[in-house]
């Protein structure tokens, strides 16, 4: 005997069959958006994707981007070096826009433009300048502790939303500036510098596990947090921490206290961010979308 189903009349068999509404809208065509929209050497990107149903494989220039789910398509956080030449720079990505679907290629080209950077010169302790010998192996303990805080696993981001300052304070020395110190030694700024008396608090810019609370030569008293994605925010020469290796931190915690410990020539908070091992401009990171949310795109894809 044939199952109930099977004796229907013809018609009722394709009314039940599941129909896609009449009015329902075509799928969205892939898109691909770059943020910020003024892009400079040092700057971190956030390369955003949609239409496509699994985590494509792209690049920013020559380098490679690492996707993770966000809203309704795809993320990825990378950085441009410093020493970026001003000029046309392509975006490539790639994936599929249906499953097992063929793959597309969308494209973009930004325009990094020039930075701008400022030259100072400073005066610090002539140990700083040239360490004496005995510091030394001081110093390769510290680099060797922040090569290991720095080599966590890629995850998607242990945060939502936008990231926050970690004080409200005049910015005393942006990122970049090109420094020579007791008119010797040259270097380049790689954080932020907030105005600050000694003592005053310093909060977490998002949510993430510290992977460092440790007293280096240069960097003073350091709290490193990691914040998935590639992403690791700094906080350096602070008089006294509040957290410890390994614990989770919300946006906005007490991390510690801004002080002069290190290389200073007086009390502030240096802030960094390092991305995918690039040292980028924690202040553009404070105007990244990261809800998944299409913003204005410098480059038209296709």
């Amino acid at each position: 005997m044939l199952p109930a189903l099977l004796r229907l009349p013809l018609p009722l068999l394709f009314a039940l069959a599941p129909q896609a509404p009449a009015d329902a809208p075509p799928p969205s065509p892939p898109r691909l958006v770059l943020q910020p929209a003024r892009i400079r050497p040092g700057d971190p990107v956030l390369v955003t994707v949609s239409g496509l149903q699994e985590a494509p494989i792209g690049t920013l220039g020559e380098r490679p981007l690492r996707f993770y789910p966000a809203g309704d398509g795809f993320q990825a956080l990378t950085g441009l070096p410093v020493e970026q030449a001003p000029g046309p720079l392509a975006v490539k990505v790639v994936g599929a826009p249906a499953p097992s679907g063929a793959l597309v290629e969308l494209k973009a080209e930004v325009n990094v433009v020039e930075p701008g950077w400022r030259v100072r010169t400073l005066q610090v302790a002539h140990k700083f300048v040239q360490p004496p010998p005995e510091v030394q192996a001081r110093m390769e303990a510290d680099q060797a502790a922040f090569t290991a805080a720095f080599a966590q696993p890629f995850t998607p981001p242990l945060f939502t939303g936008p990231f926050a300052w970690p004080r409200k304070a005049r910015v005393t020395a942006p990122y970049g500036d090109l420094r020579t110190y007791n008119g010797q030694k040259q270097g380049q700024h790689f954080g932020t510098d907030l105005d600050g008396r000694t003592g005053a608090p310093v909060y977490a810019a998002h949510a993430g596990v510290v992977v460092m609370t440790r007293d280096n030569y240069a960097a003073g008293n350091t709290v490193l947090v990691h914040h998935g994605a590639g992403l690791t925010t700094s906080y350096f020469h602070l008089s006294a921490t509040a957290v410890k290796n390994g614990q989770r931190v919300k946006r906005g915690q007490l991390l510690g206290k801004v002080g002069n410990t290190g290389r200073v020539t007086g009390p502030h908070l240096h802030w960094g961010a390092k991305v995918e091992g690039l040292w980028v401009d924690a202040e553009t990171l404070l105007g990244l979308d990261f809800t998944g949310a299409e913003a204005a795109a410098p480059g038209a894809a296709r």
